[in-house]
């Protein structure tokens, strides 16, 4: 375990132990702790305490397509068929067999946001997320290498969600504010954002609020997207992004908001 942690922290990928045999983190503060320094990591996964092995993702780390496996509910290696035949997961540097049945592709690291397409049985894992990572191993059963590949590429979580779920990037037409109307229904349409889109979603309804009224009171739309499940800190960057800017931005079915990057 000490000598491949020290081999993915060669390769810039910073890790952290979790507990033996589990996905909970060993840490304090988890994938923060995560580092490429050797004696840190020598004194983590050199005592003998069984830890597995973590990698935080997104840069410097990977990103991470999960592929599941749930048995009978279904399992993503179908979805991940369909990315395949349209060239989304060409970029993909290795695949490594899950516990459970499925598969993680590795692809280089980015500051995408975490997704989750539950339909799909697909999660991803980016900025602010990690993974176990071979030879880690939950239930008695490892997390094994399948293939390294070519692929230096990375994976556009977007283009993944547009095909997969195209209707969750796009507002319902009456989604047109009017100077003497209310944000309520916009409010409403923000808080049923769902992981992937929330983001975007905010900063696209902020800008048709502030379209209509400049000096408009954007409130509303930051209580509606806590309850998406968004956090003070992005609610507080992409609202103030959308009031930076005085011309339309794209549609949300477009391409991410700049505070997405």
């Amino acid at each position: 375990m000490l000598r491949q942690a020290l081999a993915y922290a060669r390769s810039g990928w910073p890790v952290f132990p979790c507990l033996p045999g589990a996905k909970v983190p060993a840490t304090r503060h988890g994938f923060r702790d995560a580092t490429t320094d050797p004696v840190q990591i020598t004194s983590w996964f050199g005592r003998g305490f069984g830890w597995n092995l973590a990698i935080a993702t997104g840069v410097p780390g990977p990103d991470v397509l999960d592929i599941d496996q749930h048995g009978p509910a279904g399992n993503g290696y179908a979805a991940f068929g369909r990315l395949q035949r349209v060239g989304l997961v060409n970029g993909a540097a290795a695949y490594v067999r899950t516990p459970a049945g499925g598969m993680h592709a590795y692809f280089t690291g980015s500051h995408q946001h975490n997704g989750h397409l539950a339909s799909h049985h697909l999660d991803f894992r980016s900025h602010g997320g990690y993974v176990l990572a071979p030879p880690s191993q939950v239930g008695g059963k490892p997390y094994q290498l399948i293939k390294i590949l070519d692929g230096r590429g990375g994976l556009d979580w977007d283009a993944v969600t547009r095909l997969l779920e195209p209707q969750r990037q796009l507002p319902p037409p009456e989604l047109r504010l009017a100077p003497t109307q209310d944000i309520s229904h916009l409010a409403r349409w923000v808080a049923s954002q769902t992981e992937g889109n929330r983001n975007a979603g905010l900063f696209w309804a902020a800008n048709r609020v502030l379209d209509a009224d400049p000096a408009a009171d954007l409130n509303p739309l930051a209580i509606a997207a806590r309850h998406a499940g968004l956090d003070e800190p992005e609610i507080t960057r992409t609202l103030d992004s959308a009031r930076r800017t005085s011309q339309p931005r794209p549609h949300p079915s477009g391409q991410q908001a700049e505070t997405e990057s």
